[in-house]
Formats: structure tokens, C-alpha cells, sequence
């Protein structure tokens, strides 16, 4: 396999500047849909099942449709209407958002379903509200058994946020694409983006342990 070095030194700092592409909008993505995700996971858990029903319908969707199809229905549907125009970055980040909700939401609800009943009803006994009981006991202890889970879909988002390569998000795999198409070579663009990701999923792993073991 002859593969050219010197190709990746000079697309090199475009690459660098599609990383932080990549770190900003997952990064951005991840905390807007935990607090999307925390209002519909609650939403899927209250009693009536009507109330319930859009918040189930939500997940449902975008957990049973492609990530791929829902950027494109974003950036060229979504976006134009409320933004005038088509926008990559703003397209990448609701589409990411929208998708990480629905899985922040079956998390915070596994979490918090998760934390046995006996203590809601202890902080209750003695004079909480159900706010307060949510706050202060039940919460913070689904918190520590969410962590790997939310570390794990961090990592998923970072890898998936490749797809925005289709719309022009000037990221990680929009280089690599873009120095396939001015070389016509396949191993020195894909394995230097595979590298990279691979370096971002890896230090974000251990981060993520390290938290693990604080908690």
C-alpha cells in the first residue's frame, strides 16, 4: 500500500479545525438533548396515558427512523422555514439534538424508575413535596447510574455526527471527503479521519471513567 504522508501534513490543519467541529456540535448537541431528553422522559412518565402519548410518539420516531434521513429533513426542510435559509451548523446541531433527546429521555427514565419506590415515599413521610422528593433524594441518585449511559451516547454522537459530512459541516469526515475527491486516493483521507474519531472516542472513554470512580 503506498500511502502518501505527505498528503495528510498538508490537509492536516483542516482536519484539526474538523475536530473541533466535531467536539463543539456534539458537545453542544449532548447538553441540549438532556434537557430536552429530562422534559420527555418525565413526559413519558406520567400516569395518563393520553398525556403520555406524544412524548412516547417522540421517542418513537426518532428512535425508529435514520439519523441520516432526519439531518436531511432538517437542513432542507426545518431549518429554511425558521432560519430563511439552509445552515449547516444550525441544521447539524437540531438534528443531533432532536435524535439525543429521545435517547437522553429513555435514559433519565430508566434512571429515575431505577431508584426504588420506597424511598419517594420515605422523603414524602416526612413532609417533602413530590418536587422536593424528586430534587433532593431521587435524582441525585439516578444521576450516578445514568453516567455511563450518558457517556456512552456522548461517544455515540461523536461517531455519528460523521453523517453531517451529507450537508456540508465543514467536520471531521467533510475533509476527509474533501481530500478523497482532490487526490482520488481512499486510505489517507478515511484512515486519518478513523484515527482521529478513534482519539476522541478514546479520551472521552477515559474521562468518562474517571468520573465514574468520583461518583
Amino acid at each position: 500500500m503506498d500511502f502518501r504522508m505527505d498528503l495528510v501534513m498538508h490537509y492536516l490543519p483542516l482536519f484539526m479545525r474538523g475536530m473541533l467541529y466535531t467536539v463543539g456540535v456534539s458537545a453542544a448537541s449532548i447538553l441540549i438533548g438532556s434537557v430536552l431528553g429530562l422534559g420527555i422522559g418525565f413526559g413519558k412518565m406520567l400516569r395518563s396515558r393520553l398525556l403520555r402519548l406524544p412524548f412516547d410518539a417522540y421517542i418513537n420516531i426518532f428512535r425508529g427512523t435514520p439519523l441520516y434521513v432526519q439531518i436531511l429533513i432538517v437542513h432542507f426542510g426545518i431549518v429554511p422555514v425558521f432560519y430563511g435559509s439552509t445552515n449547516a451548523l444550525v441544521s447539524g446541531v437540531v438534528a443531533l439534538s432532536l435524535n439525543s433527546a429521545a435517547y437522553s429521555a429513555e435514559i433519565f427514565r430508566a434512571g429515575v424508575q431505577s431508584i426504588d419506590g420506597g424511598q419517594r415515599e420515605a422523603a414524602l413521610s416526612l413532609g417533602m413535596t413530590g418536587r422536593q422528593a424528586m430534587r433532593f433524594v431521587v435524582l441525585p441518585q439516578a444521576v450516578k447510574r445514568m453516567v455511563p449511559a450518558f457517556g456512552n451516547e456522548f461517544i455515540v454522537l461523536v461517531k455519528d455526527s460523521s453523517l453531517l459530512a451529507v450537508i456540508a459541516m465543514p467536520e471531521i469526515m467533510y475533509w476527509g471527503n474533501t481530500m478523497k475527491g482532490q487526490y482520488y486516493r481512499i486510505w489517507e483521507p478515511y484512515l486519518t479521519a478513523a484515527v482521529l474519531y478513534f482519539i476522541l472516542t478514546y479520551l472521552l472513554n477515559k474521562l468518562l471513567q474517571q468520573v465514574e470512580r468520583r461518583l
